[in-house]
């Protein structure tokens, strides 16, 4: 597997142009994050990444986790790895500051994750929970709560985890069976006795951190039916004592790992609390109040989930990249010279990587542009945190499907090569494929799109946006006539469609809306590499934007007609004509 290089200035004027952080840092919120300090930040974590991360990519996706007599195990290398990450303070770095983090936009802490993730993946996802368990708590804990568990969380002492899917629960979250019995008396009175299993908890169970907080959602003694009856509850995998250290078990443990087809370096455990009916949490937000306190985790775990579609992609990117300079296969095709040459040189092959490079960009461009809203939002701008609702689901889904295709092409360019495990470029291509699926299907996304934030002030938030970008984008034909095909489609579902053809449309509408944004915002960044931002990207930002505009967009284009065809056509065959 080859080196991880952090595409520092792509990602400089991602940070810049399209989340705009210099207008950020005139907020007395965000002052430190001046240019000086953002560049420091994007060029030390590429720094760290490359350096500690990157080189246990491998190691972790051949050996992976184990459990051995009831211990999470990883690699040699993990442990050391992390204390560095920790010692660093990479983990803080968007954390409150009231609790040791270091206040900066949540853009930055995208930037960290991102460097992180195109390093190592399956690793990433340990800071990745642990940032969405201190929202949670910054958002919906108790003073007390937050005084107990966000320091050492903040600083990645512990780690964190979410806790909700069940054999018999997956998407449909109000089937859970966990439970939570009050307990009156004795030291632990207030709290409850947390009783269940999970499945696919992510980091789970593992030695780097001192100890995990899990945020488990369980029901009350009579609490109403379906996801009403929800309560979220903070359970760490060991007490916490007076002085904040680490005390007795607190009868949770790890049953079993999955075998995974890739992220083999994350242990994806089945979980269980409360065996010996000695499990004690604490709950959170107030009862019956759990999915509205895990939603805030899983909002920034969406965003962060669409990054690892950016992370994926630059990785595989490299590879192919790396291959295509040093593999030699055949003369160049109506060439007087018929020695042959390396594969870059082929047009498919410069094809293919081309179409990696703009869907990467692409992709970046639309992440750091969500993440700028989400940090508008964080200010007060009620405007951008609607903004940042409808750009949520898009990031998530098509960043993760592009991240796939990325991967997916990044094997093609090796070939035979690609598809035997010793290149490494196979590796990309199944951790890239869990993406879709968690944190919310990308099915799920899309019906969220076009189900709720389509309705968002009666259409007005997305309308806005694209008149935003049509009117930005007027010297561009493609994107311009995209903007408005989006916003027809977009119309059509509030004012005719049914439900279920809203939801047959949802997936190709959300892709037309991801390109539409992604192409805009790439627009964005050559307009500001013209002006001079960025020299050394000049010529290639040039070609992948023309690129996009010219290839990816009239794809998008194209879909309009099966966002808008309607359900009938599904249900013509009958359920047993269907599957059998």
């Amino acid at each position: 597997m080859t080196p991880y290089t952090p595409p520092v200035q792509d990602q400089l004027l991602a940070i810049r142009t399209n989340a705009g952080i210099a207008e950020l840092a005139q907020s007395e919120r965000f002052a430190a994050a001046e240019d000086d300090l953002v560049e420091a930040i994007v060029e030390g974590v590429g720094a760290f990444a490359a350096g500690e991360f990157a080189p246990l990519n491998r190691i972790g996706d051949t050996e992976g986790a184990r459990l051995e007599n009831g211990v999470v195990r990883l690699p040699d290398g993990f442990a050391e790895a992390y204390d560095h990450y920790v010692e660093q303070g990479w983990n803080a770095i968007a954390a409150p500051a009231g609790h040791g983090g270091q206040g900066l936009p949540f853009t930055l802490s995208c930037n960290v994750l991102e460097n992180l993730g195109a390093a190592n993946m399956a690793f990433t996802l340990l800071p990745i929970l642990s940032v969405g368990a201190i929202d949670a708590l910054d958002h919906h804990g108790s003073d007390a709560q937050k005084a107990k568990y966000l320091p050492k969380l903040v600083s990645g002492e512990w780690s964190g985890t979410m806790n909700l899917t069940e054999p018999q629960a997956g998407s449909d979250v109000g089937a859970l069976r966990t439970t939570a019995e009050p307990i009156d008396d004795g030291e632990h009175a207030g709290k409850y006795r947390i009783k269940g299993q999970k499945i696919y908890i992510t980091w789970g169970d593992h030695q780097l951190a001192r100890n995990i907080i899990h945020l488990v959602l369980a029901r009350t003694p009579d609490a109403p039916e379906g996801s009403r009856g929800i309560s979220l509850f903070v359970v760490p995998k060991y007490h916490v004592n007076a002085d904040g250290s680490p005390g007795a078990d607190n009868d949770v443990r790890c049953v079993s790992l999955e075998h995974k087809l890739g992220i083999n370096a994350s242990p994806t455990c089945v979980m269980s609390y409360g065996d010996n009916d000695e499990c004690i949490g604490e709950m959170v937000g107030g009862e019956h109040g759990g999915l509205r306190a895990m939603f805030t985790m899983m909002n920034s775990a969406r965003i962060n989930v669409g990054n690892q579609g950016v992370q994926i992609a630059e990785r595989a990117l490299q590879q192919a990249q790396h291959y295509a300079r040093e593999r030699i296969q055949s003369a160049r095709a109506g060439s007087d010279d018929r020695n042959p040459v390396a594969i870059v040189e082929h047009p498919d092959v410069r094809r293919m990587l081309i179409r990696m490079k703009s869907l990467t960009e692409g992709m970046r461009a639309l992440l750091y542009y969500t993440a700028g809203q989400f940090d508008r939002g964080t200010l007060g701008n009620v405007a951008a945190a609607r903004r940042a609702e409808v750009l949520v689901p898009l990031i998530k889904a098509w960043g993760t499907d592009t991240g796939v295709e990325v991967a997916s092409i990044g094997i093609q360019v090796h070939g035979g090569m690609g598809f035997v495990e010793e290149t490494g470029a196979a590796q990309h291509y199944r951790d890239a494929r869990i993406a879709p699926i968690y944190e919310g299907t990308n099915g799920i996304q899309a019906a969220d799109l076009v189900t709720r934030k389509l309705n968002m002030e009666g259409g007005a938030v997305v309308t806005a946006l694209f008149e935003d970008m049509a009117r930005d984008c007027v010297d561009e034909p493609a994107l311009f006539t995209l903007a408005g095909d989006c916003a027809a489609v977009a119309a059509w579902m509030r004012e005719e469609a049914s439900l279920d053809d809203r939801l047959a449309g949802s997936v190709p509408f959300t892709t037309m809306c991801a390109v539409a944004f992604a192409g805009w915002q790439l627009l964005r960044q050559k307009r500001a590499v013209d002006a001079g931002a960025a020299p050394t990207l000049r010529e290639v930002k040039e070609v992948t934007t023309r690129y996009f505009i010219d290839h990816v967009v009239p794809e998008a284009a194209g879909l309009k007609s099966a966002a808008t065809d309607g359900a009938s056509l599904l249900y013509k065959l009958g359920t047993s004509q269907l599957v059998g």
